[in-house]
């Protein structure tokens, strides 16, 4: 059961992620949570490393859309200024939202990646939709709501329980 919650990839933070790479498998779409991925829980607005970032992300030829389980305000204040399309009050790990996501891309699942930093609403949600997941380290742990806080909870058991089935690294940064 645990092994549903397994990501694709492993990165740091989205700087991370080797868009070449993505590209070069045919990706052409990124499906992104806002929250702990993108920016911290209590930034408001985009960091200018993260326009940067986001500017060659559209410069070599991938859609964006942001996928908040976060309400209407937040993830509007943060998407607007950036021309970002976004999805509120997503309900992660449901795929209706995955599904609306896709669809404002106009591509399949195998044209796009779920990039965000937790496993029990980004990564489940993502392989459910067959789509490609990429697990960021959380930016601002300390800054997480009271049901971020308990799937993380849920996150450290099921860690457990795949490393000792050697299904995830034991030096891993979660």
């Amino acid at each position: 059961m645990f092994q549903r919650l397994l990501p694709d990839q492993i990165v740091n933070t989205v700087f991370d992620i080797d868009l070449q790479a993505l590209k070069t498998r045919g990706v052409r779409g990124i499906i992104t949570d806002l929250d702990n991925t993108l920016v911290g829980a209590r930034t408001p607005l985009a960091t200018p490393e993260l326009i940067a970032w986001l500017e060659r992300v559209k410069q070599q030829g991938f859609q964006v859309v942001i996928l908040s389980n976060n309400n209407q305000t937040r993830v509007s204040t943060f998407a607007k200024p950036l021309g970002i399309p976004y999805i509120p009050a997503a309900r992660k790990p449901f795929g209706g939202a995955f599904r609306r996501a896709l669809a404002q891309l106009k591509l399949e699942p195998k044209q796009a990646v779920v990039v965000g930093d937790q496993m029990l609403t980004d990564v489940l949600g993502g392989r459910r939709m067959g789509l490609h997941t990429i697990l960021v380290t959380p930016i601002a742990p300390g800054e997480e709501g009271w049901g971020t806080q308990i799937n993380r909870r849920i996150e450290k058991i099921a860690l457990s329980r795949l490393r000792k089935k050697g299904l995830w690294p034991e030096k891993e940064g979660r």
